[in-house]
């Protein structure tokens, strides 16, 4: 029963490229992330929690915009100018935080920045940024 899912949208959800890609919109601007787990529900998101490598920054249109890829495939963030940054983080090879509101899944993610960190100088958080997602959604309800 989908409808137990979508009460309203918590926090950014931590998410891979590749899990987003198979979300399928569902109400109220959310989308709908399947989950492998027998009887689990959909869980509904707004707005997500990514992060990766920069692939290359694009200025102007649409207040910017960046490619970036997670290590399980790419997606793109809108509005990357216009967001608040910290250091500055839209180079290409820098390792970056963005929170961002789901515009689309697929053919792969495309996401409108709430917000962006430079996490580049400190390796862990590359390294252990698969493990933290899957820990996340092992316990999601």
């Amino acid at each position: 029963m989908a409808g137990a899912a979508l009460g309203p949208p918590g926090p950014p959800v931590k998410v891979l490229a590749a899990q987003l890609r198979r979300a399928e919109r569902g109400a109220g601007g959310t989308w709908e992330l399947r989950r492998a787990a027998a009887g689990r529900a959909p869980l509904a998101l707004r707005a997500v929690w990514m992060q990766g490598t920069v692939l290359e920054v694009q200025r102007g249109a649409e207040g910017g915009t960046a490619r970036l890829q997670d290590g399980s495939g790419a997606f793109t963030v809108l509005g990357v100018e216009q967001v608040p940054q910290g250091r500055p983080c839209l180079s290409a090879g820098k390792y970056v935080m963005v929170m961002g509101v789901v515009r689309s899944c697929s053919p792969e993610p495309i996401l409108r920045a709430i917000k962006m960190t430079d996490l580049s100088e400190n390796p862990i958080h590359k390294n252990m940024w698969n493990l933290e997602v899957e820990d996340l959604h092992r316990v999601i309800p």
